[in-house]
């Protein structure tokens, strides 16, 4: 089967961001610390762990990709290695991308795309915020977290 062909045979069910995930007995996945925004004080930011799981459906050996660009999606902020994956037919497959001292330049919208077989097949916005000390989003930064 070609590439094309496979591309058809999967469908990305959800991607999800979390600070960590361990495999359970029964193949079980346990997601810590699931966020869809980071709140940080200062920038630039890195962080130290985090992790990128999507979910896909359907059959086949595919390769798997994450990015994270920045707004424009013009700049790379980090790229994950590829991984292989298989699904049994009529099946799902979990896929987790790990990342490691990532730094954020600057607060505002990051988009992850999630590829497979070199095909983009989703993206969601990561939203960076500039907060104070009291955890209020910062008014000297607003005009950055909103382009």
């Amino acid at each position: 089967m070609n590439k094309e062909g496979q591309t058809q045979n999967i469908e990305l069910v959800y991607t999800l961001f979390c600070d960590d995930v361990r495999l359970e007995v029964g193949n079980k996945l346990s997601l810590m610390g699931v966020f869809h925004q980071i709140a940080v004080q200062q920038f630039p930011v890195s962080l130290m762990k985090f992790a990128v799981v999507s979910q896909w459906r359907g059959e086949g050996t595919h390769l798997s990709e994450v990015r994270i660009l920045t707004d424009d999606r013009q700049q790379p902020v980090v790229v994950a290695e590829p991984s292989r994956f298989e699904v049994m037919p009529g099946g799902v497959a979990n896929n987790i991308s790990f990342f490691f001292n990532v730094v954020f330049p600057a607060p505002g919208r990051y988009w992850v795309q999630t590829l497979i077989d070199s095909t983009l097949s989703g993206e969601q916005a990561l939203t960076l915020l500039a907060i104070d000390a009291q955890g209020m989003p910062r008014l000297d930064d607003a005009s950055e977290a909103v382009n």
